[in-house]
């Protein structure tokens, strides 16, 4: 029996995803699946995790929608003609552990009536929030953990990515009661960092 999906979400866009992703990727040595992928199809997350993961033989499953335009997916999808039926939304095949990696935060909608959330809950798997340091961030990693527990999801950790602020982390911490773990701003990022840090890190 395969390990429980573990679903990678952030306080908002721009938060890191991409980067834990990667990392844990290769740390846990785990498939990665991108449902999805909403603009930049020629520099995709999927290609951007795979050219920073050493490891070759890791498992990346195709997205299921590929969208043109770097808009919320709802937004995206229409401009493209296309709806996001959720029921299309499977869970690729594998013994192995899988790391899905969300797009933008917990309340972006895929369509009319469905948001990300509701995409966790259907995939059943349990979450790692990564939130990132900034004026508004305690506000928006405290409700993101609230709407979790509220939806009965399992957050299993908490990784801030990018500049240390330890006040924010701090009292974060103390409200959520919950393992934190810290992931740098790295000047550069390749695959050999990825698998240093990676190795490195404890979970």
């Amino acid at each position: 029996m395969s390990p429980r999906p573990i679903f990678i979400t952030g306080i908002g866009t721009g938060v890191g995803k991409t980067i834990v992703s990667a990392i844990l990727v290769q740390k846990l040595q785990a498939d990665y699946w991108k449902p999805i992928q909403s603009g930049d199809l020629d520099n995709s997350d999927t290609a951007h995790v795979r050219s920073l993961v050493s490891n070759k033989t890791i498992t990346f499953h195709p997205e299921t929608y590929q969208l043109t335009q770097p808009f919320s997916p709802h937004k995206s999808a229409a401009l493209d003609g296309i709806y996001i039926d959720p029921e299309k939304i499977i869970l690729p095949e594998t013994n192995n552990q899988l790391i899905i990696e969300g797009a933008g935060g917990l309340m972006v909608p895929l369509n009319e009536n469905f948001l990300m959330i509701d995409l966790i809950k259907k995939l059943d798997a349990e979450v790692i929030l990564v939130s990132k340091n900034y004026l508004g961030s305690i506000n928006h990693t405290l409700m993101s953990a609230g709407i979790l527990k509220g939806n009965d999801i399992k957050l299993s950790r908490l990784i801030f990515s990018g500049a240390q602020d330890r006040d924010s982390e701090t009292i974060i911490s103390k409200h959520l009661q919950i393992e934190t773990l810290h992931i740098p701003y790295f000047d550069v990022l390749n695959s050999d960092i990825v698998s240093s840090f990676a190795e490195k890190m404890t979970l």
